[in-house]
């Protein structure tokens, strides 16, 4: 069966949590807000600081185009996420474990929890940071407390999706707040702030950087996890109630997406006409910031507000962190594991590095080890945007809620500057140590290259993979095969047939060319698709007026046939014919089945023609056309 069938409910202890149907206006409004709030905290956490911080004092306003661009990318792409979560409610982990060979989905697995270990890296740093400025807690100290806030979540989830969205959006709030307070004492100019929107890249390291706010800014794990909160929502599942529903999903994207926007421009303003400005050219740290900030803003106060948005920052996006742990091993392994442990291996993996970082190196790299986490987390933006373009591309899968193509056209913009940007990124690092490995070179050429090869064929394979398999299919169409000796010709016996059924006046000859075929001594099985969009996507949980009509019209057609002295049951199947007609045939054990052309028009019959193909080709057995 289909697995969006048979595995586990996304985040199954709060799916559908929030009632959202019955409801008007602004209250329906309300209900919906939520699920982006949770996503946004991802785009304005500590390691968004510190590439912010670093573009905006190395580069004054020169960056800020990038941060709008990225954001412009995360509300097309969290858009995307949460229409495919609210259409197919699948998350994309579980899209993608549907779609894809189980190796290949163990390698996305793996990048993505790299991507989630490199984002918890970058909240463990920052929260540590922030104790450190606000209460001079050692930061080896402060990065052992980061383990005690598993128990958060957990709490927080004992009371509700509503109760984890209310604490989220009062972080926010007091991030916003912080940095509205800041904006005001820095007195930017805004002349320099708008000409900062338009579009230039200083050098290499602006590239880095860039690279860096861009990964920072549009986040690979808050893909998953938007497509899999938009389902705590419980909503009308009509055609137009899931029109509103992305609707809705839609205005809470831009709102909190927009906030997290005014808190990224104003971190990288504030660098830019504090540092900048000054001649602090080289203020990447975290530290450097806070220690800079009161005396060039002549009040104390600015250090201290910067010192509680970096607490509130690291605090919030450690629960969305966890979640998006969650979505994505249950989604990619359907395995589930207790949450508190789920928590605790993530933020163990995330302190081990920072661990090593500031034991190692001293705590003046860590400035530069979460520029490094926010690189990484845009090299692996490409291995989910890609296939969340697919996914919602899919008119097969989406139907009428498929992508209009002028979003399509812009969502594989995205994706190509996104790649081509990781590309020369790798290539630039990858000659840069090349460079600087001097007689250790070997390394590089023995793991680091093979690597790079070895995702990037990954890449490539997911971007093709539609490609391939309709090649593959026009492959299998081709005729082949030799002539075979027919001096002896025995007419073959059907003891099994099935037989589609439509509803249409071509129905009396499918069932007259079948019993044709086995006579009154064979057994038949009279099905018919349901292929409803509520159908699509629920399958036989759907129980709408035309699922219901088609069931007793079937049950009309047995009972005529049993009064002929004929064998006949029924069977009502949802969804995607392709699918569930050789599911039906091979759990019947068939050994013939007969289908009616319908005598559509060109488009139709270009669309059905494609069902009889690939339904031929998925049985092993005869398959009898009539028209």
């Amino acid at each position: 069966m289909n697995g969006a069938i048979t595995q586990r409910k996304s985040l199954s202890e709060v799916h559908a949590s929030v009632d959202a149907t019955n409801r008007r206006g602004w209250r329906k409004l309300l209900a919906f807000l939520g699920p982006a709030y949770l996503v946004s905290v991802g785009y304005m956490d500590p390691g968004n600081w510190a590439t912010d911080i670093a573009g905006g004092s190395k580069f004054g306003y020169s960056l800020l185009w990038v941060l709008l661009m990225s954001n412009l990318m995360a509300l097309l792409l969290q858009s995307l996420s949460a229409r495919l979560g609210v259409v197919r409610q699948l998350d994309l982990a579980q899209a993608s474990r549907t779609a894809y060979h189980p190796a290949v989905n163990l390698c996305l697995w793996i990048l993505a929890e790299i991507a989630i270990a490199a984002c918890d890296l970058a909240e463990v740093l920052g929260m540590a940071i922030g104790l450190k400025l606000l209460f001079g807690l050692p930061l080896i100290w402060g990065v052992t407390l980061t383990v005690l806030d598993t128990l958060l979540l957990l709490v927080l989830q004992s009371y509700g999706m509503r109760k984890i969205e209310a604490f989220i959006i009062a972080l926010v709030a007091i991030i916003g707040l912080s940095f509205l307070m800041q904006m005001i004492w820095a007195k930017p100019v805004i002349g320099e702030v708008m000409h900062g929107f338009i579009p230039s890249i200083p050098s290499n390291e602006a590239l880095y950087i860039a690279i860096g706010i861009i990964g920072a800014t549009v986040m690979p794990h808050n893909l998953y996890l938007h497509s899999s909160l938009v389902q705590t929502r419980r909503y009308d599942t009509s055609e137009r109630g899931i029109w509103s529903a992305i609707k809705y999903n839609l205005i809470d994207s831009t709102i909190a997406l927009n906030a997290a926007f005014f808190v990224n421009s104003a971190i990288l303003i504030l660098a830019a006409s504090t540092f900048f400005r000054a001649g602090y050219y080289e203020v990447s740290d975290i530290q450097d910031s806070y220690k800079f900030l009161a005396p060039l803003m002549g009040t104390d106060w600015a250090s201290i507000l910067f010192g509680v948005a970096l607490v509130a920052a690291g605090q919030s996006s450690t629960i969305t962190g966890t979640l998006a742990g969650q979505v994505v091993m249950e989604g990619y392994l359907n395995l589930r594991i207790a949450p508190w442990l789920r928590r605790l291996v993530t933020r163990l993996i995330a302190i081990t590095p920072a661990y090593l970082v500031i034991i190692f190196f001293g705590e003046a790299k860590t400035g530069a080890l979460l520029v490094l986490s926010q690189v990484i987390l845009s090299l692996q933006l490409g291995f989910a945007v890609i296939p969340l373009i697919h996914f919602t591309s899919d008119k097969e899968k989406m139907g009428v809620f498929v992508i209009k193509p002028w979003m399509k056209v812009c969502a594989w913009v995205i994706a190509a500057v996104i790649v081509s940007l990781n590309v020369k990124l790798v290539i630039q690092e990858i000659e840069g140590w090349l460079h600087a490995s001097g007689e250790y070179e070997w390394v590089i050429w023995i793991f680091v290259i093979p690597v790079s090869l070895a995702t990037g064929a990954l890449l490539c394979y997911i971007a093709f993979k539609p490609l391939l398999d309709l090649r593959r299919l026009e492959k299998n169409l081709l005729p082949h095969g030799t002539a075979v000796d027919l001096s002896v010709l025995l007419k073959p016996e059907y003891k099994k047939i099935a037989v589609t059924i439509d509803f249409s006046s071509v129905d009396s000859k499918t069932i007259q060319s079948a019993v044709a075929q086995g006579g009154p001594q064979a057994s038949y099985i009279l099905m018919h698709i349901v292929e409803t969009a509520g159908a699509m996507w629920y399958g036989s949980e759907i129980a709408d007026h035309e699922a219901n009509e088609d069931a007793a019209s079937l049950e009309n057609y047995a009972a005529q046939l049993k009064l002929q002295g004929y064998r006949v049951e029924t069977k009502v199947g949802y969804g995607n014919p392709r699918r569930t007609i050789p599911e039906i045939v091979n759990d019947y054990g068939a050994d013939l089945l007969v289908m009616g052309a319908h005598g559509h028009h060109w488009a139709k019959d270009l669309v059905f023609g494609t069902t009889v193909d690939t339904v031929r080709h998925r049985v092993n057995i005869p398959v009898l056309i009539v028209r």
